[in-house]
Order: structure tokens, then C-alpha cells, then sequence
């Protein structure tokens, strides 16, 4: 299996478990979507490189 798609699958389930829709996470703020968001940006750049 291709890394990307390891690597894709694993932020789309940071994505998914950033989202505050389960009460006790609703007062988390931005935090988990914005370093979901960091970590998307790094990896778009590492596949814009060639290194992943």
C-alpha cells in the first residue's frame, strides 16, 4: 500500500475525530481542527516535494 494513502486515510480520521460535535469537546476551541489543519498543510507540502 502506497504511503499517501496511509497517510491520507490517517488525516481524514483527524479530521473526523477534531470535529466537536460529542459534548464533552465542545469548549476545545480551534486547537484540534487547526492542528489537524498544520498537519494537512505539512503534508501537501511533503507530497508537493516528492518525499512522501
Amino acid at each position: 500500500m502506497p504511503s499517501y494513502v496511509l497517510l491520507l486515510t490517517l488525516l481524514a480520521l483527524l479530521l473526523v475525530g477534531a470535529l466537536p460535535v460529542w459534548s464533552y469537546n465542545a469548549t476545545w476551541g480551534y486547537a484540534p481542527s487547526g492542528a489537524v489543519g498544520l498537519l494537512l498543510i505539512v503534508a501537501i507540502i511533503l507530497l508537493a516535494t516528492g518525499r512522501v
